[in-house]
């Protein structure tokens, strides 16, 4: 091939995906995106050196569906390789949101503003950043580091970005360096449910409904009185619930936004004491 990379791409169901992700990285994967819709349809697509044998890559995955196809897994197609341009990688690995290009690689983390929740969350912080200009921010979940990158960028001064996975927060500290925002972004690992932080104005997280329901106390925490708390990765359907859910906690919705059947909402908390 003429090009410096190749990529594989290859439809998956999400029972599948995560096993089928970590085989590729097994495989020499040097980036993945996982696309997923809100109808459940998932597709990976997977980037390998020049020099990594394509031919015997899409073999060698070819036999993992079939294994997996064995066991009862729906076997939604076969793997397609093709050619990418070194400008086509370096694309491929930019999210363009608003008046901004950041600049990502995802590494073993995930999180290229791709996504429909990431680019629910990109459209909503612009506005509340612009809106409120608030000093700090705490990402939660960070992953690549992409929202906590883009509210930098907006003009947040200081930004915690939290995440339990060791490798999203080296893909994340490494993406800091390399939009030069040392400094003003910190990346650390951390359990969101432990996280010990003063209370910050803004509070991002991308994560799924479970989760947010599960993490209103945390919110309702770490997110100061009369700050604003933007929670991404909620299907359309799951939106009203979320909101019930922090409600009890504070949480006025003020704002909502729906991509591709993903909804991000953006909340005001006003905690009852402070209610007249």
């Amino acid at each position: 091939m003429s090009s410096r990379y190749w990529e594989l791409t290859v439809a998956v169901s999400p029972d599948a995906s995560e096993g089928l992700t970590n085989f590729v990285w097994e495989l020499g994967a040097v980036g993945i995106v996982e696309e997923e819709s809100a109808a459940g349809r998932a597709r990976l697509r997977a980037f390998f050196p020049e020099a990594a044998d394509s031919d015997a890559i899409a073999k060698s995955i070819d036999l993992y569906l079939g294994a997996l196809e064995s066991l009862g897994f729906a076997r939604t197609g076969g793997p397609a390789v093709s050619d990418v341009a070194d400008t086509d990688w370096a694309e491929a690995w930019r999210a363009h949101f608003g008046r901004l290009v950041l600049t990502l690689e995802p590494g073993r983390a995930f999180g290229t503003g791709q996504h429909a929740s990431t680019a629910g969350c990109l459209e909503l912080l612009e506005t509340v950043v612009e809106r409120a200009q608030p000093a700090r921010a705490i990402d939660l979940g960070t992953g690549s580091g992409i929202l906590a990158i883009a509210a930098a960028r907006l003009g947040v001064p200081s930004v915690l970005a939290i995440d339990s996975d060791p490798d999203a927060v080296a893909s994340a500290s490494a993406n800091v360096e390399r939009n030069g925002l040392v400094g003003r972004v910190t990346c650390e690992g951390a359990d969101a449910a432990a996280l010990d932080a003063e209370p910050a104005p803004l509070v991002l997280a991308n994560l799924l409904a479970a989760a947010h329901c599960a993490l209103a106390p945390c919110y309702a925490r770490l997110v100061a009185a009369g700050g604003t708390l933007v929670a991404g990765g909620c299907l359309d359907a799951e939106a009203d619930g979320v909101t019930a859910a922090l409600r009890g906690y504070g949480f006025q919705r003020l704002e909502a936004r729906s991509i591709e059947g993903w909804t991000t909402l953006v909340y005001e908390h006003a905690p009852l004491r402070d209610r007249t």
